[in-house]
């Protein structure tokens, strides 16, 4: 079994996240929430390179919630993550439990480092 126990030497050293971005207007309840942020933060890593994904496992893989107010804002933030060249993954629901089909939920950024993230995300506030 492999182990995700963070090595001392690098306790010091972590400089990889990954931030997920969440509506607030949608009111999700709170399972649906947790399954849209793990649907963001899987789709984002899957995008990212193996040797980003080694460093943020290494470091390890730190995720932050955050919160915006609306689809408009979630656009802009994508808009944003993409001129930083920073991976990303704009969930779209299915519709089969709680909200409409097509509903944007979430926008999952990264990982990759935490100062390029946090030239993007690092005014929102935590959900």
């Amino acid at each position: 079994m492999e182990s995700f126990l963070i090595p001392a030497a690098k306790i010091s050293d972590m400089s990889y996240k990954q931030v997920i971005l969440v509506r607030i207007d949608l009111k999700l309840p709170k399972g649906k929430l947790s399954v849209q942020v793990a649907h963001a933060s899987l789709e984002a890593a899957l995008k990212s390179s193996r040797s980003v994904l080694d460093e943020w496992r290494s470091d390890g893989g730190k995720k932050v919630v955050l919160k915006v107010a609306d689809l408009d804002e979630l656009k802009k933030y994508e808009a944003l993550a993409r001129s930083e060249r920073l991976v990303s993954a704009l969930i779209t629901d299915a519709g089969h439990t709680t909200i409409p089909s097509g509903t944007v939920t979430c926008l999952g950024i990264g990982p990759d480092k935490e100062e390029k993230i946090d030239r993007v995300t690092g005014k929102l506030k935590i959900l």
